[in-house]
């Protein structure tokens, strides 16, 4: 099917994905970080005990999403969005009103359940089930709306923020959240989308339909997770620790924020491309390669000193963020079918939550106990070139496993 008409035909739900994770933001790091200062100064943290709380309320996040997650299996993406929406709208509202340690770690659980957890987990789940000859495609135009929130958000919240305050920011965001992003998601998902034979043959590799006890007991599943949670652990880690890094490279946040334009433009190129490369070839067989730019990135960052190298950085991040978050929507459903597939993902979800709770609290304390952060970002660098092996091996697994259904897929 020609892309003009793919993106005609199922525009509505197209952009009802787009939304959901275009919303997702103010459960983002990238976002939430962008108060880090002001919230270390008005509660008087170092960079360790933030990072501990921040880790705290995302690990909570991470326990609790495997059991919220599975709801996207019993019930319309638009009612999960009736459960979502407003619950993220609370919680920006608790920030604009924390005033004790435990009440900003609560408000933080909540951002990253509701924010990063439940509305990606609700968007990807969606175009996983609804489209299955253009899987690809439909992941990546969804992912777009966390691409097009990491451009917008951050100019908006630097911009703004210095005029009423970062806590009436964030009442400004709940506001947003209840006016413009309910309505328009809720209008867009009123109708479910069922795959049809004009669609084209179904790309799903899986040879049947796994549940969750057995993904948890294949050994290919946690070979697979070695590569899946680095993006986030890296990218999450970054940008909690933005303003640190700003201080200890001398430059200046406001370009530092410009430079995430860089990181989403990139991303975008990269989503379409890698949506265009699964549906021709695969998820399972560009699989070890999303890898490589992150690797890039992370020495990058690490040894290059110039205010340039935050635009090289994002460039290179961008690439690989916008591959692996369309690579992960498609991924699963051709190693393990789609009978299962949201309480599968909310696995997955939680881990990947875990992976990015578990890089600001490790990272602020091994800042706090003297390792320089550069030589923390070369060893990233320096993981994922490991991982990348270790994806290589999992791609021939799976292609030997599910060799019989991928004879018969193609067309």
């Amino acid at each position: 099917m020609p892309f003009t008409t793919f993106l005609v035909k199922n525009s509505r739900w197209l952009a009802g994905g787009f939304l959901l994770c275009f919303f997702s933001s103010f459960g983002q790091t990238f976002f939430i970080s962008l108060s880090a200062g002001d919230i270390r100064r008005e509660f008087d943290l170092s960079h360790g005990a933030f990072g501990t709380i921040y880790m705290g309320a995302t690990l909570l996040s991470a326990i609790t999403l495997p059991q919220l997650g599975r709801v996207v299996d019993h019930a319309s993406a638009r009612t999960v969005l009736l459960l979502t929406l407003p619950m993220l709208a609370v919680a920006t509202v608790a920030m604009g009103f924390a005033s004790h340690w435990f009440w900003l770690f609560m408000t933080i659980y909540l951002l990253r359940l509701f924010g990063q957890g439940m509305m990606t987990h609700n968007a990807i789940t969606a175009m996983g089930r609804w489209f299955s000859a253009q899987r690809g495609r439909a992941v990546s135009l969804a992912s777009l709306g966390n691409q097009a929130g990491e451009a917008l958000f951050p100019l908006a919240f630097v911009a703004v923020a210095p005029l009423i305050g970062w806590r009436a920011t964030w009442f400004m965001s709940a506001v947003f959240i209840l006016i413009v992003g309910l309505p328009a998601i809720y209008l867009l998902l009123r109708v479910e989308r069922t795959p049809s034979l004009s669609d084209g043959p179904e790309r799903r590799s899986a040879a049947r339909d796994w549940t969750r006890k057995e993904v948890l007991r294949d050994p290919v599943f946690w070979m697979a997770l070695a590569g899946v949670l680095a993006p986030g652990f890296i990218a999450t880690t970054i940008f909690f620790h933005q303003v640190y890094l700003v201080e200890l490279r001398g430059w200046s946040l406001e370009v530092f924020a410009r430079a995430f334009i860089v990181s989403s433009t990139m991303t975008v190129l990269s989503s379409l491309l890698s949506g265009y490369l699964i549906d021709r070839f695969s998820a399972v067989q560009i699989l070890p390669y999303y890898l490589l730019p992150l690797a890039a990135a992370c020495f990058m960052l690490a040894f290059v000193d110039a205010q340039w190298s935050a635009f090289a950085f994002m460039t290179l991040l961008g690439a690989s963020l916008g591959a692996s978050s369309t690579l992960f929507g498609a991924l699963w459903p051709e190693m393990y079918g789609l009978e299962h597939l949201g309480g599968i993902r909310a696995i997955i979800v939680a881990l990947i939550v875990f992976a990015t709770a578990m890089g600001p609290g490790l990272t602020g304390f091994l800042i706090d106990v003297g390792v320089p952060y550069p030589l923390q970002i070369a060893g990233m660098g320096v993981y994922c070139l490991g991982s990348i092996f270790i994806m290589v091996l999992v791609r021939e697994r799976i292609l030997t496993r599910n060799a019989p259904s991928l004879t018969a897929a193609v067309p």
